[in-house]
């Protein structure tokens, strides 16, 4: 029996999603990781070298925590299709790191019969310090009538739905806190600053995308 599929409908704005743990890392993922996406840089599968190179052992690479992230998006928009999504890095994942990654409805809009949500992502360790956070847009049907209607060759359901966001009046996506800790006043993340590495991938092949890592 098909999962049950999501749908723009039944979504508000601050729904969270639920939460997603992995088991914790370990060097054998790591190892797996490599061969599976090609990424053999010895700082994260040769603990002589990582050592050499000042770092206290192997790291996991951003991109595996970027792909956690990514599960969660998948698990949750069942039948919807990811149209933008992109991370900032902002702390390193050692061995035996569990990393906790969970997202929250910021965006809802719907125009034409094309219907959008937007959901800020954030991944924590064990110790609930943030380790990553970014943003994911899916594009979803209305409703099961409204899917069953195209899948038939038919128009869309139609449905003006005015942007909901749970931005401050005057602020912008880039500036909206990942993680609610953030929007109570606490303390920054160590090294959530500006300069950290960003990663964006679009499941659109006609957008324009870019993934930066820092080894």
């Amino acid at each position: 029996m098909p999962a049950r599929k999501l749908y723009f409908e039944a979504i508000r704005v601050g729904d969270e999603l639920p939460a997603l743990a992995k088991a914790p890392v370990d060097r054998v993922q790591l190892s797996r990781y490599a061969g599976a996406s090609g990424d053999y840089n010895p700082v994260h599968v040769d603990e002589v070298y990582a050592k050499s190179v000042g770092m206290p052992s192997v790291y996991a690479p951003g991109m595996l925590i970027m792909g956690m992230l990514g599960q969660l998006i998948s698990d949750w928009a069942r039948g919807g299709q990811l149209r933008r999504y992109g991370v900032r890095f902002i702390k390193m994942v050692w061995p035996g790191d569990t990393v906790v990654c969970k997202g929250r409805v910021s965006d809802r809009h719907g125009s034409g019969g094309r219907y959008f949500v937007e959901i800020d992502l954030w991944a924590e360790n064990q110790r609930g310090e943030l380790l990553m956070k970014g943003q994911a847009a899916i594009q979803l049907f209305y409703s099961l009538e409204d899917e069953n209607r195209q899948r038939s060759g038919q128009s869309p359901i139609v449905v003006e739905v005015p942007r909901e966001s749970i931005l401050a009046p005057g602020a912008t996506p880039d500036s909206a806190p990942a993680a609610p800790a953030e929007e109570t006043g606490a303390k920054k993340a160590p090294g959530s600053k500006k300069s950290a590495k960003t990663a964006t991938e679009a499941s659109n092949p006609d957008a324009e995308g870019t993934k930066k890592h820092k080894k």
